[in-house]
């Protein structure tokens, strides 16, 4: 299976690196091939521009510059994606990667009432995330980013797409032993895809 796998974390050192690092690790070792695309490391620029907004729906304008990106998501069966939750949501360089790069006619169509899918080569969506908040707040707060990617996002994929939730909460709190088992979850879940 060809997995896209995203990053987004600004730290070389951080445990969502490590984590990064344990994912790409088992999903090889389990004969995946995997596209990795760490975004702080190589520079992203997360910024919609005027120029790219007013050609948004200009099929095949829209992929003027992001041709590899495209690329990369057409030829994916499966999209991992590595990143601390931070005020309840993915960071910005993420979010401004969904915005830059699922762009009309690749991600998605216009249809009557609503978009339709076009992403349909993804069957498989896993996310691998830390959070400071305890497991409570997510589900009185309605789980924010687990609501956008498991109904919206995954939306965009193949019918019956699998999503797969891995999460940490209170990191702030978390020691070597838990960070540890986390780690070791990770690479067993991936492991098994």
């Amino acid at each position: 299976m060809k997995v896209l796998l995203v990053h987004a974390h600004p730290r070389a050192d951080s445990f969502s690196t490590a984590l990064k690092n344990a994912a790409v690790a088992a999903l090889e070792a389990a004969g995946h091939q995997v596209m990795l695309r760490d975004l702080y490391a190589e520079g992203f620029n997360p910024v919609l521009s005027a120029t790219e907004r007013g050609i948004y729906h200009d099929i095949p304008g829209n992929l003027a510059g992001i041709e590899a990106d495209v690329a990369q998501l057409q030829t994916a069966d499966a999209l991992l994606l590595v990143y601390p939750t931070w005020w309840y949501g993915m960071p910005a360089m993420l979010k401004g990667w969904f915005d830059r790069i699922w762009v009309p006619g690749v991600t998605f169509t216009l249809g009557e009432g609503a978009i339709k899918p076009a992403l349909t080569n993804i069957k498989r969506i896993g996310v691998v995330t830390t959070y400071g908040s305890p497991l409570w707040l997510l589900w009185y707060l309605g789980w924010p980013d687990r609501r956008v990617l498991g109904s919206g996002i995954r939306r965009l994929c193949a019918k019956g797409c699998q999503l797969d939730w891995l999460y940490l909460t209170r990191m702030d709190q978390r020691g070597d032993i838990d960070r540890g088992a986390f780690l070791t979850r990770v690479s067993a879940r991936l492991a098994r895809w």
